[in-house]
C-alpha cells in the first residue's frame, strides 16, 4: 500500500532538476497563431509544450527568456479570464522579442 508522504510531484521534479535559464529562439504556433511550444534548436529540452513551460515558470523550475541585442527578456505566464494562461514577454516598443514573431520551430 502506497502512503501519501505529503510530497507533491512538482516538489520531486524540483529536487531532481537543476534550475536552468533556457533561451527561446523559436516558437510553435497553432493555426490560429496561439503559442503551443517554446523551442531552441540547439537545446536538448526543445521543444517544450506550452503547458509544461507554464508549469516550470510558475513553479520556478526553469527560467525561459528571449535574447535580443544581448539583453535577456523573461517570458512570463499571464492569466486572462477568457483565454486562460498563456506565455508572453513584457510589452515594449519592439516586436522582435514577441513570441508570435519568432521563427517557427
Amino acid at each position: 500500500m502506497v502512503q501519501n508522504s505529503g510530497v507533491r510531484q512538482i516538489d520531486l521534479i524540483r529536487l531532481i532538476t537543476n534550475r536552468a535559464d533556457r533561451e527561446v529562439t523559436q516558437s510553435m504556433k497553432s493555426r490560429k497563431g496561439n503559442i503551443t511550444a517554446l523551442c531552441n534548436s540547439d537545446a536538448i529540452w526543445s521543444p517544450k509544450l506550452k503547458s509544461m513551460a507554464i508549469l516550470e515558470i510558475e513553479e520556478s523550475i526553469h527560467r525561459y527568456f528571449v535574447k535580443i541585442d544581448d539583453v535577456e527578456l523573461d517570458i512570463h505566464v499571464v492569466t486572462d479570464r477568457l483565454k486562460g494562461k498563456y506565455l508572453r514577454t513584457d510589452p515594449d516598443k519592439t516586436s522582435r522579442n514577441n513570441l508570435d514573431d519568432l521563427p517557427d520551430c
